[in-house]
């Protein structure tokens, strides 16, 4: 399936365009066997993400014209203004129009471990960003070589990326690290295999300087891919989008829409798109270092810090216009560690807010009859009709994608295995500092 974005009004005049995503494969218009050609198109409305469409092109039809009828069929979008007389105005995907507001410097930490090749993918869409004023702290996580201090060494020194070792292993050690060791207020995160968006990080900092009260804004998560089963499947199951309205999550006011609030921290955001006024993260002792991928727990690192935020008080922020390009596992065997590490990291990072802060017990009893049936419908097998293994994107939020038996299965012994998982990490860790601390 052809990953593309679909412009419907440029703001150069050029009108619908269609042309590859960052970090992805180059756009092939021609099916190899003379079919149909299956898409997955982002789609802007001069530069600005307003949906995505899942279509099919016949040999011999324009897929932009194809795919942007399709588009104003199934998706409701403002009014666009008029596009501007000058013949060189920027390109809208380059910088989408926003009100006026302040964007606060930032340091950047991207985790990693002995991906230097993806790395490096990700750091060049890093340094190409519009964003003013910011730094990137690069943070080697228990490494077993030296592949990522010298890929930094030699390809990257001078250019504002700066390496950090973190010899516990576990992704929230990592992010603890970058914690301590950045120069700014605000800071983002990312992981090493994704392909930032070059407005990425202006658009993820700007409600920082918009609205003085948010502890933390997350972005959009899209596929840089889809060549294989298993990366298809995930993107069918929901893939990490959170959809494409704006929309700020204030503990003074709980939405009516979500009744298990704060507790489905998963509808906030992920961790591959995510940023945080640095005062409130240390203030809450950062993320716990018993959580996240390279732990017993298998991951959570990211919701405990979105839900722990949200019982201090601190509004969240979620912005589709900040968007990252995320290259999903394409084995078959990778995909089900990730439905059981899905599971696990989701009651590991109950059980962390539990543990850190006892008092959220109460409330989380009161809910847990709806959180139990909203697990059930998560984690249920979904056939939509045959689709097997190789099923298509649906509308990302919704709980009707095709997600195999063998899946769901995984994911429900994560949720039973994630507090066992939590106490192992725990013990693990037991007695270590927090990087800050002794700064």
């Amino acid at each position: 399936m052809a990953v593309a974005e679909l412009e419907l009004d440029a703001a150069d005049g050029t009108g619908v365009r269609l042309g590859p995503v960052p970090g992805g494969p180059p756009l092939d218009t021609a099916p190899r066997d003379g079919g149909d050609q299956r898409f997955l198109a982002l789609v802007r409305l001069r530069g600005r993400p307003v949906g995505t469409v899942v279509g099919r092109v016949r040999a011999g039809d324009d897929p932009a014209s194809v795919l942007a009828e399709q588009a104003a069929d199934e998706i409701v979008v403002p009014d666009a203004p008029d596009a501007p007389d000058a013949p060189d105005a920027p390109a809208a995907s380059a910088a989408p129009e926003r009100p006026a507001g302040d964007v606060p410097r930032a340091t950047v930490v991207v985790a990693t471990r002995e991906r230097p090749g993806q790395l490096a993918r990700a750091l060049d869409s890093l340094l190409a960003q519009d964003h003013p004023d910011f730094e990137i702290v690069v943070v080697d996580n228990a490494p077993a070589t030296g592949a990522t201090r010298e890929l930094i060494a030699s390809a990257y020194a001078g250019r504002g990326v700066r390496y950090v070792l973190e010899p516990v292993p576990g992704l929230a050690a990592a992010h603890n690290r970058g914690v301590a060791v950045a120069g700014s207020e605000i800071l983002a995160f990312t992981d090493d295999d994704v392909i930032a968006d070059p407005h990425w990080l202006t658009a993820l900092t700007r409600p920082f300087g918009e609205h003085p009260r948010p502890a933390c804004v997350t972005g959009l998560i899209l596929p840089a891919r889809l060549t294989t089963p298993a990366q298809i499947l995930l993107e069918s199951h929901g893939g990490f989008a959170k959809g494409f309205t704006e929309r700020r999550y204030d503990p003074a006011h709980p939405p009516a829409d979500e009744p298990l609030f704060p507790f489905t921290a998963g509808r906030f955001g992920s961790g591959a798109n995510m940023a945080f006024r640095a005062g409130p993260l240390r203030a809450i002792g950062g993320f716990d270092p018993a959580t996240g991928t390279g732990t017993a727990a298998k991951g959570g690192d990211d919701l405990y810090a979105f839900v722990r935020l949200l019982a201090e008080g601190h509004p969240l922020h979620y912005t589709p216009d900040a968007i990252v390009w995320h290259h999903h596992r394409e084995r078959w065997e990778d995909l089900c560690g990730q439905a059981y590490g899905y599971g696990a990291g989701l009651t590991a990072s109950l059980t962390a807010l539990l543990v850190r802060r006892p008092a959220l017990l109460p409330p989380l009893l009161a809910r847990l009859p709806r959180g139990l049936a909203h697990a059930r419908a998560m984690t249920a097998a979904r056939t939509a009709g045959a689709v097997g293994r190789t099923g298509v994107p649906g509308a990302h939020g919704a709980s009707t994608h095709p997600w195999p038996r063998h899946l769901s299965r995984l994911e429900r012994r994560g949720l039973l295995y994630g507090p066992l998982g939590y106490v192992r990490a725990r013990l693990a860790v037991r007695g270590a500092p927090l990087p800050w601390e002794g700064a």
